[in-house]
């Protein structure tokens, strides 16, 4: 009989997300996230997965898409939102482990 795939719900999350290429970036412990933004009826969400890359691979710049829209940096705030680099808090909206993926969605939040 197949395995079912494992999904855990986490409660540690990175303390800080620092950008370091188009789609990519790093948490305090040197993992690399990817994002997606998605637009879900006027809620601004942001998919983030851990991968991992190779520093060589990552490319040094980022594009103006990126960089306008999206926050060089998110940092842990009372343990269940991220204040970006731009003012803007953001709700977790769930963080989990399958298998040996780590998934979490950030919603920014209204009276931000």
């Amino acid at each position: 009989m197949a395995e079912l795939p494992s999904k855990v719900h986490l409660t540690s999350h990175p303390i800080c997300l620092s950008i370091r290429g188009p789609s990519v970036y790093e948490d305090e412990n040197q993992r690399t996230w990817v994002h997606l933004v998605m637009d879900t009826g006027g809620v601004l969400q942001v998919w983030l997965c851990q991968v991992n890359i190779h520093s060589g691979d990552i490319p040094l710049t980022t594009s103006p898409l990126t960089s306008s829209t999206m926050p060089s940096m998110w940092t842990l705030h009372l343990g269940s939102q991220y204040l970006d680099s731009m003012g803007r808090f953001w709700r977790i909206v769930f963080h989990v482990k399958e298998d040996d993926t780590e998934e979490m969605i950030l919603e920014l939040m209204d009276n931000s």
